[in-house]
């Protein structure tokens, strides 16, 4: 036994559960706005060591300490959209964001159960079967109970060589990669030694960075047509004056005098409920909407709440207007924002489940899209962007990517950058430049490498104009989504379980 591993099994276990609470506080610093990717890898080795030789309750315990530091430093910006928007009390506030915590925490810790049972005595355990289960749960989280994908490891490698992997295999392609690279510094630091197969394993793990860096040259998607000059407005209308019928008519005001000079581009974009009323209470309005983007052959998408009289039913959508055809329907909702899970129950209890927009029903999930002369346009609504498969599905016979948002519920936090980051993952994933247009920012132009091409400032009424050139083609994770490395983490537990019987 080494004196890391001696240390190890000496430490008492709330020092150990602390050490893991503060190694999962870690990864965040890895994503937007922090960006810091080695302290990302750096807490997620002290998690791997930290589990080495645990049984599989005592790796689940840890692990669930890991996911509270985790979901603690990574999404407390819940707190502001309950507290601000929701008008809950701060102390119930901090209770209900807690609990939330809490239970990602929980679905975040439970794969690492096996963990401990199966291999975190085992030598090739920490480089082979902790990344495979740290992956299959990121996978897991992206739609268990509808999904929470957040706060995956590889949004921290927009920028980096690991990036070329995303248009092959997804956004949980570089996630393995740092999960992998993780567990092998762990071996090293347990284990010290040397063998044929463990310098094997380390070469090609090692290799799998630069060879990203040679992936990200390849253009695996085409220029289609002419560019487009595309302008967006963004009206920064204050969230707690959004529905406020006293403000309705500023609000419009205030559209029509930012769209006043983006007439002459092909295509004018406005964020998600722009309209801050249903679409036939709006109908006058849009009519004359239509007639001047007709007469100025400018295609106009806005987003608004979509009424269906005949089967009494609302959604989020975006609809096309003059030579914008068509109408999108948000098929991914955001739960208590949109809609309330256990509503017999929760309707009424706080103001936080009885917010104006929490009545919205979930779109159909086959959709045609937008198009916009020979362009489509395969359109996504604020949480909608942060599921990797759904965008990846949606753009295949579309050429742009276009996402609207509100991301005015998270204040001045680290939400909405970090949403940024992910929308930008999506660009990079499919080939596809994106336009995204928001209400208060981050508005921008992405390019098809999910390099931001122009953005405006956050909190300020303004507008964006650009330029996008639509993309054709297929990129590998159009084609297979996430399940290659679904597979691939498969394989790797099944080589781990093969060599834990062997040497048992």
């Amino acid at each position: 036994m080494t004196a890391l591993q001696t240390a190890l099994t000496r430490l008492p276990g709330w020092t150990a559960w602390f050490l893991c609470a503060a190694a999962g506080a870690l990864l965040p610093l890895g994503l937007a706005p922090f960006d810091l990717w080695p302290l990302a890898l750096g807490g997620l080795v002290v998690f791997v060591v930290l589990l080495n030789g645990s049984s599989g309750r005592r790796a689940w315990w840890r692990a669930w300490g890991f996911g509270i530091g985790l979901y603690g430093a990574g999404v407390s910006w819940i707190y502001i959209s309950i507290h601000t928007y929701g008008n809950a009390s701060a102390p119930l506030a901090a209770v209900m964001t807690a609990l939330f915590v809490l239970f990602m925490a929980l679905i975040f810790s439970l794969p690492f159960w096996a963990y401990g049972r199966w291999f975190s005595r085992h030598r090739l355990g920490a480089p082979l079967a902790f990344p495979a289960i740290y992956l299959l749960g990121e996978w897991l989280r992206g739609w268990l109970l509808t999904g929470f994908p957040w706060l995956y490891l590889g949004y921290a490698h927009l920028d980096t060589w690991l990036a070329g992997w995303a248009p092959l295999l997804g956004v949980l392609a570089p996630s393995l990669i740092i999960a992998l690279s993780a567990g092998l510094i762990a071996l090293w630091l347990l284990q010290p030694g040397h063998s044929p197969r463990r310098w094997a394993l380390t070469l090609v793990v090692l290799l799998l960075w630069p060879l990203g860096a040679i992936l990200h040259r390849v253009e695996w998607t085409q220029p289609q047509g002419q560019p487009i000059n595309v302008g967006m407005i963004q009206p920064n209308i204050p969230q707690e004056r959004k529905w406020d019928p006293a403000f309705f008519q500023p609000t419009l005001d205030r559209l029509d005098h930012l769209s006043e000079d983006l007439w002459d581009n092909d295509w004018l974009i406005w964020p998600e409920a722009a309209i801050p009323r249903v679409y036939h209470d709006m109908l006058p309005y849009l009519e004359a909407l239509n007639r001047k983007a007709e007469d100025t052959n400018t295609g106009l998408t806005t987003g608004i709440i979509f009424d269906d009289p005949r089967q009494g039913v609302y959604y989020n959508s975006v609809v096309g207007l003059g030579p914008a055809l068509g109408i999108y329907h948000k098929r991914r909702l955001v739960p208590f924002g949109e809609y309330v899970p256990l509503e017999q129950y929760l309707r009424g209890l706080i103001d936080f489940f009885d917010l104006p927009t929490s009545i919205i029903t979930r779109g159909p999930w086959e959709q045609s899209g937008l198009q916009i002369g020979d362009t489509g346009i395969s359109a996504s609504i604020c949480y909608e962007v942060v599921y990797p498969d759904l965008v990846a599905r949606s753009a295949i016979d579309r050429q742009v990517l276009l996402t609207i948002s509100n991301d005015a519920w998270f204040a001045d936090s680290i939400g909405p950058l970090q949403h940024m980051q992910m929308a930008r993952m999506r660009a990079l994933e499919t080939g596809r430049p994106m336009i995204r247009a928001t209400n208060n920012g981050v508005s921008a132009f992405v390019d098809h490498h999910g390099g931001i091409e122009k953005r405006a400032e956050q909190f300020v009424e303004t507008t964006l104009e650009g330029t996008v050139q639509p993309r054709s083609g297929l990129t590998p994770f159009m084609r297979w989504g996430s399940w290659p490395v679904v597979g691939m983490c498969v394989l790797l537990l099944v080589l781990a379980g093969v060599w834990r019987r062997r040497h048992s």
